[in-house]
């Protein structure tokens, strides 16, 4: 393939982008207290395929509005053929299905609504008031497709999945706007919904503790806090473990048992965890808000294409937050260290 052809595919399959889908799988299989396995790389792998797939489809769904406001990108320019575009989003959605089933029947069950959503969206759904809401879906059930590929479950993955997938939603409604400008509600929109999610980011969802030692029996799976109980007591002694009690509960005993107060989010003030928490998503805001401040100031085209661009980098620190929120650091910083990667190649493709 010519180097000209090559750059045609890139440009059309947005290859700077594609950093900003592992991290879906990563912090969806964090969200369900798993470490990243070899059923995770197959959720990462059908992610990819399907979100290439939306990308050749998207293209060719909009080749004839493409001749007349974006004629410089590959099919309307004819560096690429309609029917190879389709014939690629065809192969790509069949790849990503097929890698879904090899992880296992629960990543095939979010996988397949997955590419349905993918397809409605680019043929139906995108110049409808649904299209922002079905972005918004299929970047949450990629998430989803992580944590079911990994383990199975699904569950405890949700409140990843609705964060990140109202930022898709953001992103989504301002780019609707970027080829002819409009209004700065769309931009001052996101901007605040950046605000809110960073917020979110960096407090624990219920209110628990976000560092819970570990092997102490002061935190069970679910994040209840949880205290030691008498079996026996021989005087003199400390009581030994037995059945967990709920905080603040106090359980039938002699006058001399102590009694337990309830732990307060106050006494985890500050640890790793919660820094590098609070880290990641001060850089998920500052990627995104500036781009949208610009675009709401000055919601012209060339303004508002940055703020989707910064708001689909921005993706990838959010998701690091995301896994760091989860208790898993190592998969944050491996999320993170994508942002460079992603920045350095959009300085020859653009992410949109």
């Amino acid at each position: 393939m010519s180097r000209s052809r090559s750059r045609a595919w890139a440009e059309l399959l947005r290859l700077p982008a594609l950093f900003t889908v592992p991290g879906d799988a990563l912090s969806g299989a964090a969200a369900v207290g798993a470490r990243p396995n070899s059923r995770t790389l197959l959720a990462i792998g059908s992610s990819l395929c399907l979100y290439e797939a939306g990308m050749a489809l998207n293209d060719w769904a909009d080749r004839a509005e493409d001749a007349a406001e974006r004629p410089h990108r590959p099919l309307p320019s004819g560096r690429v053929h309609p029917a190879a575009a389709f014939t690629a989003a065809c192969a790509l959605t069949g790849a990503g299905l097929a890698l879904a089933a090899r992880a296992g029947r629960p990543a095939l069950t979010v996988a397949a609504p997955l590419a349905a959503t993918v397809w409605a969206y680019d043929l139906a759904l995108k110049h409808t008031p649904c299209g922002p809401a079905a972005m918004a879906t299929a970047r949450a059930l990629d998430l989803v497709l992580g944590a079911a590929a990994t383990t199975g479950r699904t569950r405890g993955a949700l409140p990843s999945a609705a964060l990140l997938g109202t930022h898709t939603l953001a992103v989504t409604v301002v780019s609707r706007q970027e080829t002819k400008g409009g209004s700065p509600l769309a931009p001052l929109a996101a901007l605040t919904t950046t605000a809110l999610l960073s917020r979110l980011l960096a407090h624990s969802p219920t209110g628990v503790p976000l560092d819970r030692p570990s092997g102490t029996g002061l935190g069970d799976a679910d994040g209840e806090a949880t205290v030691p109980s008498r079996r026996s007591v021989m005087p003199g002694s400390l009581p030994a473990i037995a059945e967990p009690a709920a905080v603040g509960r106090e359980r039938p005993g002699p006058a001399h048992a102590r009694r337990i107060t309830p732990l307060r989010s106050a006494d985890f003030a500050w640890s790793p965890r919660r820094a590098l928490t609070t880290a990641l998503a001060a850089t998920y805001a500052a990627t995104a808000a500036r781009p949208y401040f610009h675009a709401t100031l000055n919601p012209s085209p060339p303004l508002t294409q940055r703020a989707v661009g910064g708001g689909i980098r921005a993706t990838i620190p959010l998701q690091a937050a995301l896994s760091a929120r989860s208790g898993a650091g190592l998969t944050a910083l491996l999320i993170a260290g994508l942002a460079p990667l992603g920045r350095r190649f959009g300085r020859k493709v653009s992410v949109t």
